[in-house]
């Protein structure tokens, strides 16, 4: 619903309806949805701060699933509120205030295998990544466009209105494939993550599960954790490199990732401390859908972890739960994301 909220100015008769008739032309070219990105400035099909403490120990060989329950709520203003509903706006160019809200819920079942034989004296193996979640996406936006006449006199009419878009659907899966190496407290691990297409996505849509571009991410870490004092430090870098969404013709640029944790081992079952993450954009976006240009964005993200083993019925169990609160954020949602991650090897439950 679109709300006349202002105009100003009084002329003759002719001019008052033809500057009306420019103005509401604007606003009706403005406000109708064009091909809807699905925030491609504002987020990436690597979800930052799903490797935390422990991220870089290779399991023994055998079958592993590991379930990733993620929560994420975040907001938006101003130019980065307006760079996740772009098209929404049209090709116009108007005085606009954006406010978005973002309200996200994915479940990521993890299928992942490690060979019982060596490769370069590392263990390694594969993984499968099944995203299925849920999004909601609501805008409120204020728009102002004005119109100057040669004699000096202006004329302005301003327009509020809502859009709201949500979603329940399958994701892009993901190929996941990983080598790594310990000596004693010290362990690595490089890591690979390919994006696959075949997810959910509508190029008229706000929220899309699917991202609608191949993409690969390339990461590498380290874990020390001396279990004579229980301390532990995990660090991970990477980049994503993203291709080009055919739909919206739009090329996210380059990202960069490095994830943390500082943790304390009180026992073999539980464990507690930080955990962070920092993204830097470190390529603009390009092609014609990249209407904001480079739209470069940051974030930073703090929080705390918890860690818990048990076992039920001889059948080890992993949990972890993390809170990041993100901040020092340009271009991108800012809000706060809950990962509940369980992980249970399934070669006992074969065997039995």
């Amino acid at each position: 619903m679109t709300e006349k909220i202002g105009n100003c100015h009084r002329g003759q008769n002719y001019q008052t309806g033809f500057v009306a008739t420019v103005l509401a032309f604007i606003f009706a070219v403005a406000l109708v949805p064009q091909s809807t990105e699905a925030a491609e400035d504002a987020t990436g099909f690597y979800l930052l701060g799903s490797i935390a403490s422990g991220g870089a120990i290779v399991p023994p060989p055998g079958t592993y699933l590991t379930n990733y329950k993620y929560y994420y709520n975040g907001d938006a203003s101003g130019i980065a509120g307006q760079g996740v509903i772009e098209n929404d706006l049209g090709r116009f160019t108007l005085d606009v205030d954006t406010d978005v809200e973002a309200n996200v819920f994915i479940e990521i079942p993890t299928l992942m295998w490690v060979a019982p034989r060596k490769l370069l004296d590392g263990r390694f193996g594969f993984g499968l990544l099944t995203p299925i979640g849920y999004q909601d996406i609501s805008a409120n936006v204020d728009t102002l466009a004005s119109l100057t006449l040669a004699d000096g006199r202006s004329f302005q009419s301003g327009a509020r209105f809502g859009i709201n878009d949500d979603t329940f659907s399958f994701g892009d899966p993901l190929i996941l494939s990983f080598i790594g190496w310990n000596r004693g407290n010290w362990h690595w691990r490089l890591a690979s993550l390919t994006n696959i297409p075949i997810g959910a996505y509508d190029d008229q849509d706000i929220a899309n599960m699917g991202f609608n571009r191949w993409g690969t991410d390339i990461h590498g870490g380290f874990t020390w954790l001396d279990p004579d004092v229980g301390f532990e430090v995990t660090a991970t870098a990477g980049f994503t490199f993203n291709g080009r969404n055919p739909d919206t013709d739009y090329k996210t640029g380059t990202e960069f990732h490095v994830e943390y944790a500082l943790m304390k081992h009180f026992s073999k079952r539980f464990s507690a401390g930080l955990v962070g993450y920092h993204y830097q954009q470190v390529t603009g976006d390009s092609g014609d859908g990249a209407r904001l240009g480079d739209f470069k964005g940051r974030v930073t993200a703090l929080g705390p972890s918890l860690n818990f083993n048990t076992q039920i019925r001889q059948i080890p169990i992993s949990t972890s739960l993390r809170w990041y609160h993100e901040f020092n954020v340009k271009n991108r949602l800012e809000g706060d994301s809950v990962y509940l991650q369980t992980t249970i090897p399934l070669d006992p439950l074969f065997k039995r």
